[in-house]
């Protein structure tokens, strides 16, 4: 599986691995229905939200290594 990465953008991290939708959403981010999704990367999503960006992709990572 491709390692997810900050400068992904949200709607790639979520074809790649759409179990990231909940983890998303678990931070507060509800990036499925967000227009700014399609080109948005998830650091600058971060940066919007006030979220740590790394803890993030780990989260992201280690569930797509679960699937």
């Amino acid at each position: 599986m491709k390692q997810i990465n900050k400068d992904m953008t949200i709607r790639e991290v979520l074809s790649i691995c759409p179990d990231s939708a909940a983890i998303f959403a678990g931070y507060g981010m509800f990036c499925i229905g967000c227009p700014s999704a399609q080109a948005e990367t998830v650091e600058e999503a971060c940066q919007a939200h006030g979220i740590d960006c790394e803890a993030l992709i780990t989260d992201i990572n280690a569930q797509a290594e679960k699937a």
